[in-house]
């Protein structure tokens, strides 16, 4: 019972790195598959005036459907920007655990 993940990318065709990014990133969500089931990745291209910036949105699906959204990131490097979010999601599914051992 593995943790699933959609990936929606906006603004660009996406690359198979990031793709591989993030799939490496969601091996570190799966000791949390009890509690979690699936997530939603999207990445956005923001063009501006000084280039690229990659803009990174996570949200997390809990076994009971509560939708749990995540701040997002952003990097001129999209595969830096998928790593802070599933640190951030890391983080807050670690809180979560520990919040219900109290």
């Amino acid at each position: 019972m593995g943790v699933g993940m959609q990936i929606v990318y906006l603004g660009f065709a996406g690359a198979a790195r990031i793709e591989a990014e993030a799939g490496a990133q969601l091996v570190r969500l799966e000791r949390f598959s009890r509690r979690l089931s699936d997530c939603h990745l999207a990445i956005e291209a923001m063009r501006g005036a000084g280039g690229v910036t990659y803009d990174a949105r996570l949200d997390l699906i809990t076994r009971p459907g509560e939708l749990v959204p995540l701040p997002h990131f952003m990097s001129e490097d999209p595969e830096a920007a998928v790593r802070a979010v599933f640190d951030a999601a890391e983080r807050e599914m670690e809180r979560r655990a520990a919040g219900s051992r109290n």
